[in-house]
């Protein structure tokens, strides 16, 4: 019961903060999202990413990158257009570097298999990047993350690299993939409420694990697999090569 009150009381004071980043808000293509997200009782969210494309204005030398407190010529949420980066490459005066950033979001998670299962929905949602950390004061973190970014450097010291028939070629690959990205968020969403849906059996799976054969709760899991992944030949990521097996059981023994 400790252990839960001082995740409520994280969780209390992590909404309650200014929030800090350039933007100051949660993009609006992911609000509903996070908004789910921290209604749960097992969850609560850190950070967030709708997905971007930003034109940096970065300084490098032959000894070093500087990426921190570099100029941001353009940040954009939603798909962008050929001239809006011609426009913002105008106030270079450094290493501009176009990059697409997918959807990121870190969530705190109660405890070792909520983290698990929203780790399994992400899997198969797309975000193959995914992962699990579990800090030194026992707080258990969830990433959720992909690995379709782009990053393409066009000037250096302030003079263009390449033409503009170039810049509207890496616009359609960025604006392509802003497209992917979504899908690939909508799908996470929608498997996460179905998963949600099924927390009463996912936790008294739990509850049972100490007495029940491992082969037990692998029927069970597949049962419950069948009702919270999307399995649709539409729904299914473009990019997974197999099918996740993800066994709680396994992980904790593993990492605990």
């Amino acid at each position: 019961m400790a252990l839960f009150d001082a995740f409520e009381k994280r969780k209390e004071q992590c909404l309650s903060r200014a929030d800090l980043s350039r933007k100051g808000s949660v993009d609006a293509d992911i609000e509903s999202l996070v908004r789910f997200i921290n209604e749960c009782d097992a969850f609560f969210t850190t950070s967030s990413c709708s997905g971007r494309v930003t034109l940096i204005d970065g300084r490098f030398d032959e000894f070093e990158v500087k990426k921190q407190n570099c100029p941001w010529l353009l940040v954009a949420h939603q798909k962008c257009q050929k001239d809006d980066v011609i426009t913002a490459l105008q106030k270079s005066s450094g290493d501009a570097v176009l990059k697409f950033e997918p959807f990121v979001l870190h969530v705190q998670c109660r405890q070792l298999q909520d983290a698990q299962l929203l780790h399994s929905v992400a899997l198969n949602s797309g975000f193959r990047n995914s992962g699990i950390t579990i800090g030194k004061k026992g707080r258990t973190m969830m990433a959720v993350r992909s690995t379709h970014g782009l990053e393409v450097p066009l000037s250096r010291k302030g003079k263009l690299l390449v033409n503009e028939e170039y810049i509207q070629y890496l616009v359609q690959i960025a604006n392509q993939k802003m497209d992917e990205n979504k899908k690939r968020t909508d799908r996470f969403y929608s498997c996460l409420q179905s998963a949600l849906r099924c927390e009463g059996i996912f936790e008294k799976s739990v509850l049972e694990s100490q007495t029940r054969p491992v082969y037990t709760r692998r029927r069970r899991r597949k049962a419950m697999k069948e009702d919270v992944l999307c399995t649709s030949p539409d729904e299914r990521a473009p990019d997974r090569e197999e099918e996740v097996e993800f066994d709680p059981v396994v992980f904790t023994e593993l990492h605990l």
